[in-house]
Formats: structure tokens, C-alpha cells, sequence
């Protein structure tokens, strides 16, 4: 659909029409262990889409058949039209790798936990050679002769590794040091020395990781004379005792963690010369209890752009600081009245001093475009949608085109359930131009070039596809085109595929509420089914999207329930107004939201009004409890998965954005928390949680525990020793998890 409201206003229900609909030949059920094993059930999935300098290839990550997480690197050669393997990674690193915990830890942050092998790589500015870390070392591999170069062999391990601007280095951190290899010697020397203990140079620490989602602590000069790195010190944080207990020990871990309203990190800024290696420490202000979320580089090699987050996070700063003589310029500033939102829409110009920068001032995130000097030129989009990526990691402005005027941008501009690619005008003259033709989830990445650009595309109905596309939209070719024929892995379980069914209801003040409803395939209209409410609802965390699903929702319907998901108020993407509410009392504008999907589900003749379930994980697994808590008659069982219970043992960044500090909003904290209202649970209840998970520890369960316990409410738990966050993601924790939930719904909703 390519009308601007049409999934505002309308209710559309989605059969699988965008792909073909083929009658397995005996259909079978989707079950908890086909999630996890190999081929990937949606198929080939290319992921970490690169475009090589000359435009001559696309590169990418693809797990292997037999082991869809075992990651190998391959290339589509555009001009030959072939795919081909360039690194297979069992054959560098055979067996288990060995990790640094530094490594494993940003692999929690990034999501990417559960993969292994090469799960990430760039190329050299040349185009003719590729860097990655693999098992902690590092390797070259050079495209013309398909030889592999292993860079380092140390126990110490090696993290965010980097070219240098015109590839004459590779760049990383050991033992929190930044390091430099000379690619035409081979010669390795430190940058800094004084890292180590709770020091940390040119890393990004857990804040800046898991809050800011930025994942790198330096960045080089485009001359590459100099590298701008942030020196952490973590002396000043709490320090937290984190019992991490596993199936036959303990490790009791003094990790360094600010709860919301303690001291953060101390960071300062500097440039090392590559030169000499020295360094030179830059003022950033008078406040020491900021954040700088972003750092790059002006196009002159010579001027720095930092951005500088107020700690009540409602004013953030674009300074212009001069390495060379420390001068430092305000450029803008924005302000809110609730938080400001960090984002990546810092774009420097090649023909004119000028740059991109994105802003919700208007009450959506739009571009602008300043001079150098920072005077606002003019606004390049407006109105009622958003400019944004599909990942929180990346860039919404994806090309710019200086000689025709044009700025490539993903988008919301017609649904919010979507990602799409405009074009927009650097004069600001027209209103977006959509390029990306079917309806769904697009995530594109351009040729430097701007010629072409690689579009992931997949909807309801269609899996991860990959092609090639002119930058009118055009598509030239497949990479990965992912037919749901009878050799796709989901073939099998066509039959048994939900139907989906979007719509919108109102929230109390009007704002127009997403949901997503998937019915069993052999749904019977007539009776009446149990229902599973999936919930996120956390700011920024929007889960209902016209995009592919072959996972724990689809399992549930083919165990015979139907599966809501709603997008509540916080949930981001839709403008502030939106968002706005939730500020400074979570936990209860999300609950009022919930309960008018449940009211909704309850006047559906189909629904068993007596057999609702709810799950979540996360801010998932925390409304979970705010809404069996509050509203104990809206559901018949929850399933609360390594849920936050006191926002006083969350981080700062996170907590103090939405919430304040403890120390100024005590009464708001206190109704956030799970704890005043464990005494109106009547409802069986199951809690999961890893008891290593390092982000949301596991003291937030503990704590529900034993508040639980002396209220004398019965209540069910699964604690996994040795798991992290993320372990649903972990085929061996993930199958017991999705099992454990599978038979407690069985028990309570059948």
C-alpha cells in the first residue's frame, strides 16, 4: 500500500499473497526445535551487506547450511553476476573459539551473542582487501590473489579493528590500548600504554554500548595523521557484586555498574599523533557529568565534531573543537522538555562546507541542512512521519548526491509499520520520492558511487530477499531472491502459516495504537481461542511491523493460539507526542495501553475472554508484570522474561533519560518499581532470567522473589545458570526457554 495513511486508518489483513502459496504435501506443525536448527528456516539470510569502493561487488555473511550460525564470508561479483565463497571460517579457526570477555560483552551489546565465526568485517579504502576478527586474532584477506593473512596471534585478543583512511594501517584495541599495525612492514606498536585496570583507551564502555548504541572508542582522521580516541575511566561507578552461578561453580564478579542516579564513567577526549604517538587532551566543557555519545571528524582533518549530552539528557550540543589549537565553537544546540533522542544524521558535505543533521524540534524527526558555522540553512523534510533506519546502529541518511541535489533518506513516510527509501532534495523543494516499490521492511545500503543500491527487503509474507537497485528503484538483479518454493526451508510449514491481520485503536488521548493479530491457519471462527499477548512496549521498542516472522509467535499459532502483538505509547518512531507521555512514570502509560488491546481482544467473538496469556522479555518482561499487577483480572497467566523490577538497579543513561534520577522524582521511581502492587497478583506467573546477565542483573529477580514470597503468592521460576540477557537466543537455553513457556501456556490457557 502506497497511500500515506493507508495503514493509519484502515485494518488490513494480509494472506500470504506476496509470495507463492503452495500446499506442502504433508503439513506439518512449526515446532520449538526447528527454530534452532540448520538451514535457517527463513532461508539464506546475507547479512552485513557491503559494497565494495570500485562498486565492483557486494560482500556479505552467510551461516552455513549445516550450521546457520557458523558465519562465512562471500561476495556477489556484479559484473559476472556469480556468487562465490571467499573465507570459509572453519577453515582458519576449527572447533570452539576463544573469546576475550571484552569480546563476548559486545557481542551481548550488538545482539550477535549467538553467532560465530567471521560476524563482522570492512573493507580496505582500495577496495582490494578485507579485515576481520576471528577467534581474537586478526586477518587480511586480498581479494585479487584470495590469500588470508593472519595479522595477529596473541591470547590477549583483539577488538574493533579498523583500516585507517587511505589503508596504510589497521587500527585496534588489546588490553585497553589502542594499537596500530603498518600494513607495508607488518610492524606493530601501541598508541597508548597507561590502559589497563580501570582504564580504558578507545573502547566504548557498557553505557555508551547497550544505551547509545555507539560501539567504538576512537575514530581516525581522514588524512589519517591522528586517531581521536576516549580515554574511560571507571573508578568513579558503584561497584556491584554479581554472583554469575553456573551448573557446577560460581564466579562472583565486581562489575562496575551505574544504577540510575550514581556516578558515571569519567571520560576525556584526546588525539595520539600517529606520528610520535603523542597525546594531546581536549576541553570539552566545565561539566564533568556529561555524555558524548558521538565523535567524528571534519572533512579538514583538522576539527573535531563531538556531541555533548547533557546528564538529564534534555539538551544536546554539536561543538566544533580544533585539535591542534584545543578552540572550541557551539555549532547548535536542541532542547526538550522530555529527552532528546541520540541519533546518527551527522552528514559532512564533499562540495560545500556544510552538513545534515537530524532533529525532532518539529515534533518528528526531520534532516536540516547547516553551514559549517552552524547556521541553519533550511529544513529537507517535514510532516507527520519520521526519517529513520530500520536499525538503531545505522544511518538514515543513506547517500547524497551533491551534483543532481539529491538526498537519499529510509523513512516512515507512509506507514510506520514500514521502512521504505525516499529521495528527498537538498534545496528542501519536493516532498519525498519512494523508490523501494513493495510494501514491508527495506534496509538499503548505496555504492559510494550513489548509482546503486543493495535493498533487503521482507514482509508478512515474504522472506529476506536481497537485490540489486539503480538509485531510481529499479531493480537489476537478485543476490538472494529466497523463493518460498519446495526447497525452501519454511516450505514444509506453509500450510500451518498464521494469517495476519494489522490494525489500529485508540489510545486514551486519541493517538492511534498499532496491533498486529495472527489466527492459526486452521482457525475456526465459530469457537473460542486462547490468546497470547507478545509484548515489548518499550521506549524506542516498536514490534509490530509489516515484516518476516518464522519464530516463537508462529509456534504458538500452530499450537493453536492466536498471538497479539500492540505498539503502546513510548514505543518511538512516531513522533514526540507520542513518546511523550511515558516521561517520568513508566509502567503505567504502557499498562492503560496493553488493557485497551485486551478490551479489544475480549469484544472479538473468536477470543476466549477467560484464556489470555501474556509474554515478554525485557522492558517486555517488566510490563508483563506492571500489567498482571495493576489490571490482575485482564489476564489468566503471564510469562515475565529477565524483567527490570526497581529502576533504582538499572543503568543511568537508560533509566535517567525517561525517569530522572531517583533523587528527583523518589515518588515516580517508587511507582514504577514492581513492589507496590506484588500484593494484587492473582495470577500464575512465570519468571525467567539468567543469572549472569550482566544488563539487566539478576538482583532485579531476586529481589521480586522474596517480595513475592512474603506476600504469599505463588508463582513459578526458571533460572539458567551461566546465561546472559540475551539466551533466548542461544540454541541450547533458547529451546529449554521456548519450551518452558510453551508448556506453562498449555497448563494455564488450555
Amino acid at each position: 500500500m502506497t497511500g500515506r495513511n493507508g495503514l493509519l486508518l484502515l485494518t488490513l489483513t494480509v494472506m500470504l499473497t506476496g509470495a507463492p502459496v503452495l500446499a506442502a504435501d504433508e503439513p506439518a506443525a512449526l515446532d520449538i526445535d526447528r527454530l534452532f536448527e540448520s538451514p535457517d528456516l527463513s532461508g539464506p539470510q546475507p547479512r552485513g551487506l557491503k559494497i565494495s569502493p570500485d562498486s565492483s561487488r557486494v560482500t556479505f555473511l552467510r551461516g552455513k547450511e549445516d550450521d546457520r550460525l557458523q558465519m562465512d564470508l562471500w561476495e556477489y561479483h556484479l559484473g559476472e553476476g556469480k556468487i562465490r565463497l571467499l573465507v570459509d571460517s572453519t577453515d582458519l579457526v576449527a572447533g570452539p573459539e576463544n573469546l576475550s570477555e571484552e569480546e563476548q560483552a559486545r557481542r551481548e551489546r550488538l545482539r550477535i551473542v549467538d553467532q560465530r565465526g567471521i560476524v563482522s568485517y570492512q573493507f580496505s579504502p582500495d577496495g582490494g582487501s578485507l579485515l576481520f576478527p576471528l577467534n581474537g586474532d586478526l586477518y587480511l584477506y586480498t581479494l585479487a590473489t584470495g590469500e588470508v593473512r593472519q595479522l595477529t596471534a596473541t591470547d590477549a585478543g583483539e577488538i574493533d579493528p579498523k583500516f585507517s583512511p587511505e589503508g596504510s594501517y589497521v587500527s585496534f584495541v588489546r588490553d585497553q590500548n589502542l594499537f596500530v599495525i603498518d600494513l607495508a612492514t607488518g610492524k606493530e606498536r601501541a598508541l597508548t600504554e597507561d590502559g589497563g585496570g580501570l582504564i580504558k583507551n578507545g573502547m566504548a564502555e557498557f553505557i555508551a554500548q547497550e544505551e547509545m548504541a555507539r560501539y567504538t572508542g576512537y575514530w581516525w582522521s581522514p588524512d589519517e595523521s591522528t586517531i581521536a580516541f576516549m580515554q574511560v575511566d571507571e573508578s568513579p561507578v558503584k561497584v556491584v557484586q554479581r554472583f554469575e552461578v553456573y551448573a557446577e561453580d560460581f564466579k562472583v564478579y565486581d562489575q562496575r555498574y551505574p544504577e540510575a542516579g550514581t556516578p558515571n564513567v569519567s571520560v576525556r577526549l584526546g588525539v595520539v599523533a600517529l606520528e610520535d604517538a603523542s597525546v594531546r587532551w581536549l576541553d570539552t566543557g566545565d561539566d564533568p557529568d556529561v555524555y558524548l555519545p558521538r565523535v567524528g571528524w571534519f572533512p579538514d582533518s583538522r576539527q573535531l565534531a563531538v556531541q555533548r549530552q547533557s546528564r538529564d539528557q534534555q539538551t544536546l550540543e554539536l561543538l566544533r573543537i580544533d585539535t591542534r589549537t584545543g578552540d572550541s565553537k557551539l555549532l547548535l544546540t536542541e532542547r526538550s522538555d522530555t529527552w532528546i533522542r541520540l541519533h546518527n544524521e551527522l552528514v559532512f558535505l564533499k562540495a560545500t562546507p556544510r552538513f545534515i543533521w537530524a532533529s525532532s524540534r518539529s515534533g518528528y524527526k526531520h534532516l536540516y541542512l547547516y553551514d559549517n558555522d552552524g547556521t541553519l540553512i533550511r529544513p529537507l523534510s517535514e510532516g507527520s512521519w519520521e526519517v529513520v533506519h530500520g536499525s538503531r546502529r545505522q544511518n538514515a541518511v543513506l547517500h547524497v548526491n551533491e551534483q543532481d541535489g539529491t538526498v537519499y533518506v529510509s523513512g516512515t513516510f507512509d506507514s510506520p509499520l514500514e521502512r521504505h527509501v525516499y529521495a528527498l532534495s537538498l534545496e528542501g523543494s519536493r516532498p519525498p520520492q519512494r523508490l523501494t516499490e513493495l510494501p514491508g521492511w527495506h534496509q538499503a545500503t548505496f555504492a559510494d558511487s550513489g548509482e546503486f543500491y543493495i535493498d533487503t527487503f521482507h514482509s508478512v509474507s515474504t522472506p529476506p530477499q536481497v537485490s540489486v537497485h539503480r538509485n531510481d528503484g529499479s531493480r537489476l538483479a537478485f543476490i538472494e531472491e529466497n523463493v518460498l518454493d519446495a526447497s525452501h526451508p519454511y516450505y514444509p510449514y506453509l500450510a500451518s502459516r498464521p494469517e495476519t491481520r494489522f490494525g489500529t485503536l485508540k489510545a486514551a488521548d486519541g493517538q492511534l495504537l498499532h496491533y498486529r493479530l495472527r489466527t492459526p491457519a486452521d482457525f475456526d471462527p465459530a469457537a473460542r481461542h486462547p490468546v497470547v499477548v507478545i509484548v515489548y512496549g518499550g521506549p524506542g521498542g516498536g514490534i509490530v511491523r509489516n515484516a518476516w516472522s518464522a519464530g516463537f509467535a508462529e509456534v504458538l499459532t500452530a499450537n493453536g493460539s492466536v498471538v497479539f502483538s500492540l505498539d503502546n505509547r513510548g514505543t518511538g518512531n512516531r513522533g514526540v507526542a507520542f513518546d511523550a507521555p511515558i516521561y517520568r512514570r513508566l509502567g503505567h502509560i504502557e499498562v492503560a495501553d496493553q488493557i485497551t488491546g485486551v478490551e479489544y481482544l475480549k469484544s472479538l467473538h473468536f477470543v476466549d475472554p477467560e484464556r489470555i496469556g501474556m509474554f515478554g522479555w525485557s522492558y517486555g518482561g517488566y510490563l508483563v508484570l506492571m500489567t498482571m499487577m495493576q489490571e490482575p483480572d485482564a489476564f489468566a497467566a503471564g510469562v515475565s522474561g529477565a524483567p527490570v523490577t526497581d529502576w533504582t538497579l538499572y543503568d543511568t543513561h537508560y533509566t535517567e533519560r525517561y525517569m530522572g534520577t531517583p533523587q528527583n522524582n523518589a515518588e515516580g521511581y517508587e511507582a514504577a518499581s514492581a513492589f507496590p502492587y506484588v500484593e494484587q497478583l492473582d495470577r500464575p506467573l512465570l519468571v525467567m532470567h539468567g543469572m549472569a546477565d550482566d544488563n539487566v542483573l539478576f538482583t532485579n529477580s531476586t529481589k521480586l522473589f522474596k517480595a513475592l514470597q512474603d506476600s504469599g503468592k505463588n508463582f513459578d521460576v526458571m533460572a539458567y545458570p551461566g546465561s546472559k540477557h540475551a539466551l533466548l537466543r542461544v540454541p541450547s537455553t533458547g529451546r529449554h526457554g521456548y519450551a518452558k513457556i510453551l508448556r506453562f501456556f498449555d497448563t494455564h490457557l488450555k
